[in-house]
């Protein structure tokens, strides 16, 4: 039984194969990984794969179209919404990841990417990954990117100091961040 009714869902025939990168129902990348090494073809579909299990780990889900957050990049029906990913020109251990919401208003925007941000840098959950620090940003086309971003470079400075987002640090029990999910 369907407890809120999503009238907006779809079948699998509106979503492109987990293993594909089809870059015409992709955002294109923003400032934030502008002279980057942008990740296209297998590389993308590698991480994005990567991404899945991780947010899945992690319950890093659209409520709004009720599935794992990843699945917005295969989605052929939101093809400038999702995420892109670039290796940063001057660390190759960190890759730069940069979410583009449905709409400039949406208001998970905040914490979707900071749960992403979890996600990724966690380092007791889901398949590692090469990079010492995913770094996270909102496409400027979000009306609060600024505030969002604004957040986002001060989770990245805690965690830099800190070291990776602990299992427990979820509900704020071991004394971490607070912030949701």
């Amino acid at each position: 039984m369907t407890i809120v009714p999503r009238p907006w869902l779809s079948g699998d025939d509106d979503f492109d194969d987990d293993d594909s990168f089809e870059s015409a129902h992709l955002p294109s990348p923003g400032p934030f990984l502008d002279g980057h090494a942008v990740l296209t073809g297998p590389d993308h579909a590698a991480f994005h794969r990567l991404t899945r299990t991780r947010f899945e780990a992690r319950s890093v889900y659209d409520v709004t179209f009720g599935y794992n957050l990843a699945r917005l990049n295969l989605d052929a029906r939101h093809p400038d919404a999702g995420y892109r990913y670039a290796v940063d020109a001057d660390d190759p251990s960190v890759l730069r990841a940069e979410f583009t919401p449905t709409t400039e208003f949406c208001p998970q925007s905040d914490t979707l990417a900071t749960a992403s941000f979890r996600a990724w840098n966690a380092d007791d959950v889901g398949p590692p990954h090469e990079f010492s620090l995913v770094r996270v940003r909102v496409a400027p086309m979000h009306e609060a990117s600024d505030r969002i971003n604004g957040r986002l470079a001060d989770l990245e400075a805690s965690f830099q100091e800190a070291g990776p987002v602990a299992e427990t640090d979820r509900g704020g029990a071991a004394g971490g961040p607070t912030t949701p999910l």
